[in-house]
This record gives C-alpha cells, sequence and structure tokens, in this order.
C-alpha cells in the first residue's frame, strides 16, 4: 500500500481510505458479516484510513467490525453533525456518543461535518474551541479537522479560521473548479493540512463512460478500468493525502487496493494528462445533473427517491431510452428497496427542503421536472404495471424465506 504523509501531525496514511457512507445492504440493514468482511481485507491489506460520521449510521456496525485487534490498526474518523448542536454541552454528549457507538476511547480525526463560515462562526459562539482544547488534552480527540463543500473562497476562509490538521473535499476529474477545486486544494496542502478527498469517482459515475468518453480513454498507450483513470487521476496530484472510496463490492476492493500500489503522485504522462482533459469534456456533456448519490437530500416529505431518479437520468446516454425506462420503473417505481413505496420524480411538492440539503448546489425541483418530463412516459407505466408486482412478490418471498432460516435452529431444539 502506499503511504502518504500529514505534515501537521506526521502520520502515514494508507492513499486509499474507506468510506462508509455506502456499505452493502441487507434489505434496507447493513448487511454486518459481509461488510466487516470488506472492511478487514481492506485493513489485512494495508488501508489504515476508515471515514464515517455520525449521520451515516454506521458507527455503531463499524465498533463491531473493528473488535479483534482491527481498530489498533487504523486512524478513524468521524464527524460531528452540525444542526445537532444548539449549545457546547451538545458537543460534548454528541462525540461521547461517537466513542460509544465505536468502543474507542479516541477518534484519529474529528472532523466538523460541512463546515462554512457562517456555521463556523455560530460554533465559536457557543464555544467550540473551548470543546476542542479539552477533547485533545482528555484524548478523546486526536486530530481536528472539516470537511466542505463551500466554494473556493468561503474554503479558504475556513482553512485559515482555526489551527486546523486536515479537511474533507470533494474532487475528481470532474471538480477541478467545483467546490474547493484545485485552488482549495493546493491551498489547504501549502498549510500543511492532511488533504482527504471523498467523491474521486463522483458516486460511481465516472466508472460509467459515455462511448465517447470510452474512446478517448482507448487511445492511451496503456489499458485501464474507467475508475482506475479516475483514481490516478486524484492520486496524480502530491497534494492529495487519502482518497475515499465507499467500497462495498469484493471485487472493487481488491482492485482500489492495486491502484492504490502503483498510482504515485506526477506518474501520469502529458499525453495521458491531455486524455483526461478530453474525457472531462465528454463526462460534462453525458452528465444532467451533478447529483453524487450522497443521500443527504433524503428523506423527502413526498417521498422522492431523489439520487436514484438522478441516478436513472444521468445514464439515459448509457443505456439508452428503454433501458433507462426500465430501471427507472425497477429501482425509483417498485420499492426494491424493500419500502414498497414509489419514489417517482412527480411526486415532487416544490417544497424546497431538498435544495437547502443539497451539498452540491442543485435546483432539484426544476430537475427533478426534467426526469418526469424525460422518463414518465406512458410507456413507462405500461413498465411500472408489469415489473411493480412481480417484486413486491420478490420481495415478500425473501422475507418469508428468511423468517423460515430464523425459525429452523429452534424447531431442531
Amino acid at each position: 500500500m502506499q503511504y502518504r504523509m500529514v505534515k501537521k501531525t506526521g502520520d502515514s496514511l494508507s492513499a486509499l481510505g474507506f468510506g462508509l457512507m455506502r456499505l452493502p445492504k441487507k434489505g434496507r440493514s447493513i448487511d454486518e458479516p459481509r461488510a466487516t468482511a470488506q472492511i478487514r481485507y481492506a485493513i489485512d491489506h494495508g488501508v489504515n484510513y476508515l471515514d464515517t460520521a455520525f449521520s451515516y449510521n454506521s458507527e455503531a456496525f463499524l465498533g463491531r467490525a473493528l473488535a479483534d485487534g482491527y481498530r489498533e490498526k487504523v486512524n478513524l474518523a468521524t464527524k460531528l453533525w452540525l444542526p445537532l448542536v444548539r449549545k457546547r454541552e451538545d458537543m460534548d454528549r454528541i462525540l461521547d456518543l461517537s466513542l460509544r457507538n465505536m468502543r474507542t476511547d479516541h477518534i484519529d480525526y474529528y472532523l466538523f461535518h460541512a463546515l462554512s463560515p457562517g456555521a463556523w462562526e455560530r460554533l465559536k459562539g457557543l464555544g467550540v474551541v473551548d470543546f476542542i482544547e479539552k477533547a485533545r488534552a482528555d484524548g478523546r480527540i486526536r486530530h481536528i479537522g472539516f470537511s466542505s463543500h463551500s466554494g473556493t473562497m468561503d474554503f479558504k476562509e475556513v482553512v485559515d479560521a482555526y489551527d486546523w490538521d486536515a479537511c474533507l473535499i470533494q474532487y475528481s476529474i470532474l471538480g477541478e473548479t467545483d467546490q474547493a477545486g484545485a485552488e482549495g486544494l493546493k491551498y489547504a496542502a501549502s498549510k500543511g493540512l492532511g488533504v482527504m478527498i471523498m467523491g474521486p469517482l463522483r458516486g460511481g459515475s465516472l466508472t460509467k463512460p459515455a462511448k465517447e468518453a470510452q474512446a478517448i480513454w482507448d487511445e492511451a498507450d496503456v489499458r485501464r478500468s474507467p475508475a482506475e483513470w479516475g483514481l490516478r487521476w486524484v492520486w496524480n496530484h502530491p497534494e492529495v493525502t487519502v482518497a475515499l472510496s465507499g467500497m462495498n463490492d469484493e471485487r472493487h476492493i481488491e482492485e482500489n487496493i492495486r491502484i492504490a500500489n502503483q498510482a504515485l503522485p506526477d506518474s501520469l504522462t502529458g499525453k495521458e494528462l491531455a486524455l483526461a482533459s478530453r474525457v472531462r469534456d465528454a463526462y460534462r456533456k453525458q452528465v444532467k445533473v451533478g447529483c453524487t448519490g450522497c443521500h443527504y437530500c433524503l428523506p423527502c416529505p413526498a417521498g422522492v427517491n431523489i439520487p436514484a431518479c438522478f441516478e436513472c437520468y444521468n445514464n439515459l446516454s448509457i443505456n439508452g431510452p428503454m433501458m433507462t425506462k426500465m430501471m427507472y420503473t425497477i429501482y425509483v417505481g417498485s420499492g426494491i428497496d424493500g419500502s414498497a413505496r414509489k419514489g417517482h420524480a412527480s411526486q415532487c411538492r416544490n417544497c424546497g427542503k431538498c435544495v437547502e440539503r443539497c451539498t452540491q448546489h442543485i435546483d432539484i425541483p426544476t430537475e427533478l421536472r426534467n426526469v418526469t418530463k424525460t422518463l414518465e412516459t406512458p410507456d413507462m407505466k405500461i413498465l411500472d404495471l408489469i415489473f411493480r408486482p412481480a417484486i413486491r412478490t420478490s420481495l415478500w418471498y425473501d422475507r418469508w424465506k428468511s423468517s423460515m432460516k430464523a425459525r429452523t435452529p429452534a424447531l431442531k431444539r
């Protein structure tokens, strides 16, 4: 595994970090045996940075997964969910809850979640500096940092507001000018901060290029998957400390570990960087909505499955109209997540709550209207009539089979 140094802390962190937002599911819950095996495999192969958050609902699971000595092998990062903080005491209460959840006495990298200049000023008024100093002094926090979805100027303002150890920003082939961007990345690194990257593959969207983008990659002297190109592009930046991957498939974990061993800073050739620039332009033509699938927009009061709607919409140029409508019907209209509820874009009531929470600053109601116009056509309604009953029957059968399996040992006794 390749390791990179954090100047402010002296920690040597694996270039590949394990993000725990998109763990494998069994029904609507984390598939704990599989997810535990995946995390331990990654750690056994050199990954030593794990990133979760209070709002990801994975802290308690992670505490169980890191038993048997695995906690001592990693740097653990979690985040303080700012909307929960109303007074000084809330900071200690939430930190202590995270410590209990993860069965540990300290957090290696404690991040303020989606911190903006305004949020920092509010926290200062509540005594956040006192909280940080005391939590560090008593050993509950080793290092302090923040995550950001702000633009470059606001990001720089937060960097300068405190003596941070690390930050977490979104960065990818598509993101040189989005949010903190390349300028913010270099600025934070120049201050000695460890710079962790979220969304290096934009929630997986960069792994599914349209034919035009794939044709450009095929011009390279070395054949690589779109995922490898995306990760190599991020790791090519010497300012990047860790790139987080929301890994939930064994093949992807193996591939990402292999790439992380090889993708050194400044290792891409001039020709390869030129290809990446052309691919960036091709992706921008393909992507209709800049959604990364973070789910911060949920729950929707009207029940719209916003990330799934946008994922189908963005894949229109890849899958074609009929296949896209079929996938939209299955994943958005048929309750395949186990809820048996529709999540159609047309259910949007334009309440605006999702817009307030969107880290990508997307005009979600407007884009949902575009999804409705493009995908919710009469032929899709026919597909819905076909697939919805079949999927509900399949979900019922899976639940029945699981309940029978759970009862079998008791019946034998």
